[in-house]
């Protein structure tokens, strides 16, 4: 038997030493590779999740978002924690949404409004920070006005503005918002010269029942209550046929003037988060919105729900961007610091 002695003996320690080393940190690589996906596997595990509204807490969109939350948290075994950050349209939510890390655990509310924020410069960047995770929910844009106004069609209004230039006032939720977009649009292709007033989103609904604007134009959700009692009256609704919630609204094509904006309500999550997250949060908002809870909340807030799969739902967004950006130019809403 030659046993090695000397230098000889001690290179080959060397070697088997080394040997050790490099096994040691093949299998750590394995292991470090393996955990992102078993905890991907794992998700959510037993950490919450956050949900960012973009609007204030009690506004309709809050509503359904909290309706939506307990509902996938059920399906998840974790808890939704809504998180409101209004502002700017939506643009405080969607950036803090955006810088938060993509691993399931931070979702965003979102909607339209992430392309009429960027594209009216309120935004520094567009939809394709975030990966679309599910449809919710449509809502249709509607022309308001206080019960004892003498309006009683969206063509009294029109006659109204253009006899008057400059003298009615319309509110929205805030300059970027969707809203804003809409009312704009609205009196645009019907040629009236108004002023257009954007509020925050908490301020819109007092602003029109107080007397400090002559109109706005909003969700249905947020004057569902005063519709009922009459305290506000809907002249128009900005979609392509007459909403199932308010039959008796006509449409503002009905009324003579083109203009279509209806609004979509989604979930998304910063870019990058792995498609196995996104496909378990897509099923558990695909079982949440067909159940009995979510249907009648949506039901109640004259919202009717919609859900679309990632897929589809992405493709959407990426096709009414194109639009948007096209009208938004149309319309002269776009801001220098775009």
């Amino acid at each position: 038997m030659n046993i090695a002695s000397g230098p000889r003996k001690e290179g080959i320690h060397m070697a088997a030493r080394l040997g050790c080393v490099l096994r040691f940190l093949a299998f750590a690589a394995l292991a470090g590779a393996a955990e992102p996906v078993l905890a991907q596997q794992d998700f959510p595990g037993r950490k919450p999740i956050e949900f960012i509204v973009l609007f204030p807490a009690g506004s309709s969109a809050d509503v359904t978002a909290r309706v939506l939350a307990e509902g996938m948290g059920r399906q998840l075994g974790t808890q939704i924690v809504v998180v409101n950050r209004p502002g700017g349209g939506g643009a405080v939510g969607y950036k803090y949404a955006a810088a938060q890390a993509p691993d399931g655990h931070h979702l965003v509310w979102n909607s339209n409004s992430i392309s009429t924020t960027y594209h009216t410069g309120t935004l520094p960047f567009d939809y394709r920070v975030f990966a679309p995770v599910a449809r919710v929910q449509i809502e249709t844009p509607l022309l308001f006005v206080r019960g004892e106004a003498s309006w009683k069609s969206l063509r009294d209004v029109v006659q109204y503005a253009k006899a008057n230039p400059g003298r009615l006032t319309v509110g929205n939720s805030g300059s970027g918002s969707h809203t804003h977009f809409s009312s704009v649009w609205l009196f645009k292709a019907a040629g009236s010269p108004v002023v257009d007033v954007p509020f925050n989103a908490a301020q819109v609904v007092p602003s029109l029942l107080g007397g400090h604007v002559d109109a706005v134009v909003q969700l249905p959700g947020a004057l569902a209550g005063h519709v009922k009692s009459g305290t506000v009256r809907a002249l128009a609704a900005m979609s392509g046929a007459r909403d199932p919630a308010l039959p008796d609204v006509p449409t503002a094509r009905e009324q003579g003037v083109n203009a279509v904006a209806e609004l979509w309500r989604g979930v998304a999550a910063p870019k990058g988060t792995p498609p196995r997250i996104i496909a378990r949060l897509e099923d558990a908002i695909r079982v949440t919105v067909a159940g009995t809870e979510f249907v009648k909340a949506a039901d109640k807030l004259l919202v009717a729900p919609a859900y679309l799969p990632a897929a589809e739902f992405g493709r959407l967004i990426a096709r009414e961007d194109a639009e948007i950006a096209q009208a938004v130019k149309a319309l002269g809403l776009r801001q220098d610091s775009k």
